[in-house]
């Protein structure tokens, strides 16, 4: 498949966006149990809650560069019924309003407790709202994995490893911003948002590795064969039909040669998995506020090499005619 760089930029910062808030939303669910000191809601809830918005709305706006006609956009929600991508379109928005009034909830402090459970479990406006955004934000990683998993002709993407790869490389670059957006306020929380983000890196890895394996060595259901109808053993392409491209040959295959895939490949695999846990583990002994940034910024910069050979490792079955000439 051809990789829409418009399609990266969507799925890799939403992505960045539902994992810091719900890294956010952990750090407050760990200090209500005394597991972590309370933070000022101002400064780092609401701020960081803003934060997240911008990455999403930065996603947002990156997706309209995708559309023939954005002007019929509002339309892509109305087939939520039947269509993955229809359902992402509806959760986006409503995750983005859950968000921001949980930012202003803290900003403005309206933060008294509703009720207090056990005596010693306060619940407030943000833990409802945070719980209710948390749940939209799992909702919608697995919206947007299911748009492609969902595709059963395209069986590098049709399997339940889109859907943790999806969600565990969220978590991960999310986890690792916060650190990152801790590390920046001088608060006193990147070893503990950082080792959770190194523990989704892993799992990612884990699930991310296993992906590879299993693309590698899936058997094409479709031949020349199939493709055209003849039973003969031996059917040889010889002529496309045509001389110039088409909208086949532009948008259902990447036109790179293997050697570019297998260096994007061993690329993103350094910058997603390897670099940013050796720049944690520097940050940690060097007690650098530096490090866990650098740490965010070369694990999404390797997130937009993995969204691209994502896209560019699915063989679309046409590909059997056009590419050819592709």
């Amino acid at each position: 498949m051809h990789p829409a760089f418009s399609v990266i930029l969507l799925t890799t910062l939403i992505g960045t966006g539902q994992g810091l808030f719900l890294a956010l939303y952990t750090g407050q669910v760990y200090s209500l149990a005394n597991l972590l000191p309370a933070q000022d809601g101002r400064g780092f809830y609401a701020l960081g809650s803003m934060l997240s918005l911008g990455l999403l709305a930065a996603g947002l706006l990156a997706s309209f560069f995708h559309l023939g006609h954005p002007e019929r956009a509002w339309r892509a929600a109305s087939q939520w019924r039947t269509s993955w991508l229809s359902r992402e379109v509806v959760a986006l928005p409503v995750f983005m309003l859950l968000v921001l009034a949980f930012a202003v909830v803290h900003f403005m402090g309206w933060t008294r407790p509703w009720v207090v459970v056990k005596g010693h479990v306060p619940v407030d406006a943000s833990l409802v709202i945070g719980f209710l955004a948390s749940v939209v934000a799992f909702l919608l990683y697995f919206f947007t994995a299911m748009i492609y998993a969902s595709l059963r002709f395209l069986q590098e993407w049709h399997h339940w490893l889109t859907v943790m790869n999806y969600t565990l490389l969220g978590l991960a670059s999310g986890f690792l911003l916060t650190a990152a957006f801790a590390a920046w306020l001088g608060i006193d929380l990147v070893v503990f948002y950082g080792t959770w983000g190194a523990i989704f890196t892993g799992a990612a890895a884990v699930t991310r590795g296993a992906s590879l394996y299993r693309n590698a060595r899936i058997r094409p259901k479709s031949s020349a064969r199939t493709a055209i109808g003849v039973r003969h053993t031996q059917v040889q392409q010889r002529s496309q039909g045509f001389l110039g491209g088409s909208f086949n040959t532009r948008e259902f295959f990447h036109g790179r040669s293997a050697a570019t895939l297998q260096g994007v490949r061993t690329l993103f695999l350094v910058l997603v998995f390897v670099a940013p846990l050796l720049l944690l583990a520097a940050a940690y002994l060097l007690a650098s506020p530096y490090l866990p940034i650098a740490a965010f910024a070369v694990q999404y910069v390797g997130l937009l090499a993995e969204r691209w050979h994502f896209f560019a490792e699915a063989r679309h079955p046409q590909n059997l005619y056009y590419q050819s000439m592709a």
